[in-house]
C-alpha cells in the first residue's frame, strides 16, 4: 500500500474521528485537558503505528500533563480503537504535541503588534 493511497486516507480519515471522540468522551483522567483536540493523525500503510498530532489549549504544563494522561490511557485507547474499527491490525499510537495553532496566535499578535506601533508612528509624524 502507497503511502497517500486512498486506503490510507480513509483510514487515516477514520481512525481520527474515532480517536477524538474517545479522547473527547470516554477518558475520564483529570489531567487530560478538557480542550483537547486530534490535528491530525498518520497511519502507516503497515497499520502497525500511528502518530496523533494533539492540540491542546492551555500552558505548557497543561499540555505536558494531557500528554501524560493520554499516554498513560494508551492501552484503553487502544483497545476502544480495535472495537470501534475492523482492522487487520490495531495501531500502536504515539501522541505528539502539535504547536502549530500555538505558534499561527503568536505570529498573528506579532503582527498585530507591528501593525499598531507603524500606525502609531504615522500618526505621531502628521
Amino acid at each position: 500500500m502507497r503511502k497517500n493511497s486512498v486506503k490510507n486516507t480513509r483510514v487515516n480519515g477514520e481512525v481520527h474521528r474515532v480517536l477524538a471522540e474517545i479522547i473527547r468522551s470516554e477518558i475520564k483522567d483529570p489531567r487530560i485537558n478538557p480542550m483537547t483536540s486530534v490535528v491530525s493523525v498518520e497511519v502507516a500503510p503497515d497499520l502497525k503505528t500511528c502518530k496523533a498530532w494533539i492540540s491542546v489549549l492551555g500552558n505548557e504544563e497543561s499540555q505536558k500533563d494531557t500528554l501524560a494522561g493520554l499516554r498513560s490511557a494508551e492501552g484503553y485507547i487502544r483497545n476502544q480503537l480495535a472495537r470501534k474499527i475492523n482492522l487487520r491490525n490495531t495501531p500502536e499510537i504515539r501522541f505528539i504535541i502539535d504547536q502549530s495553532i500555538e505558534y499561527g496566535v503568536s505570529m498573528s499578535k506579532l503582527i498585530d503588534d507591528v501593525n499598531r506601533a507603524d500606525d502609531e508612528k504615522h500618526v505621531e509624524e502628521e
